[in-house]
């Protein structure tokens, strides 16, 4: 089922996902939607959450879902003149807001998140994070907010996969 809209998965999505309620044993019907969805064209991310889902051990699950299941094409390279514009401004703003503390801005420049924002921003992309916002926040800078200050769209993992109609049936042996 194509759609217009890109979703851009963060990486806390699938660590999540993992770790409670589409753990791969329990639920792997969410894997699999997401790598069908990707194959529609709705569902992708970029190298930087890449390498962050693969600092990982190397023997755990998302790890190895990564690396043996994941088409190479999922993973959108950020590395573009216009998302590198993007990243650029998004950090520019990062850096001269009094609120936030040196550590979060230290935290936010080598995190995937500010890459994530530019190039939704350049793609038209939605980001998919389940982060809350928290606009006051001086020690942590939330990817909702980011997505907020720039106009960038975003859903939380229900979202997406309500917007792409994904189901999880399941037919108990008899």
């Amino acid at each position: 089922m194509p759609t217009s809209k890109l979703f851009l998965v963060d990486s806390d999505v699938f660590i999540t996902a993992k770790n409670r309620y589409y753990a791969f044993d329990l639920c792997p019907g969410f894997w699999k939607s997401v790598i069908r969805r990707h194959a529609d064209g709705g569902v992708g991310s970029i190298d930087r959450v890449r390498a962050e889902l693969l600092a990982g051990r190397k023997t755990e699950d998302l790890v190895l879902w990564v690396k043996s299941e994941v088409p190479a094409t999922f993973f959108f390279d950020a590395d573009q003149d216009e998302v590198v514009e993007k990243f650029e401004e998004i950090m520019l703003w990062v850096q001269r807001s009094p609120q936030f503390t040196d550590g979060a801005k230290a935290k936010f420049a080598t995190a995937a998140d500010g890459w994530l924002v530019a190039y939704a921003a350049t793609h038209a992309g939605a980001v998919v994070t389940n982060e809350q916002s928290a606009p006051n926040s001086r020690n942590n800078i939330k990817l909702p907010d980011v997505c907020d200050q720039f106009g960038v769209a975003r859903a939380d993992t229900f979202e997406m996969l309500r917007t792409l109609v994904v189901r999880f049936d399941w037919n108990e042996p008899q």
